[in-house]
């Protein structure tokens, strides 16, 4: 499968950003599917996850409350959803793909797909 992230670009504290990552082929529905962010001079870190039909989430703490993923099989996109967001969200933010019907998982290493990712800013 092949993601494209898009979405990202520069926002207030305490505004909002919907980030959409498409994906190509016929078997999405196959794929549990988790977003990631990688701020400069730092890790890539978890940040929501969701599995196959969209029925299981599970978010980092950081985020929980303010971001929300979803997916649309139909569409074969998945979104994050983000809100009162805050200058410590601003990062690079990577879709991801694991061939698992399985519950959401925030183990980067799982991921065998990723997106090239989209830039978000939160100016304070």
């Amino acid at each position: 499968v092949q993601l494209q992230a898009s979405g990202g670009g520069l926002v207030q504290a305490g505004g909002s950003l919907r980030l959409s990552c498409a994906a190509s082929g016929r078997t999405f529905n196959m794929y549990r599917m988790g977003w990631f962010r990688q701020a400069p001079g730092k890790v890539r870190e978890f940040v929501a996850a969701i599995n196959w039909n969209g029925g299981n989430t599970y978010y980092a703490d950081s985020v929980k409350g303010r971001f929300t993923i979803s997916r649309d099989n139909a569409k074969n996109t998945l979104y994050l959803q983000m809100n009162s967001l805050k200058p410590e969200d601003t990062a690079v933010y990577f879709c991801a793909a694991d061939r698992n019907l399985g519950v959401p998982t925030s183990v980067l290493q799982n991921y065998d797909y990723w997106g090239q990712g989209t830039l978000v800013t939160v100016s304070s």
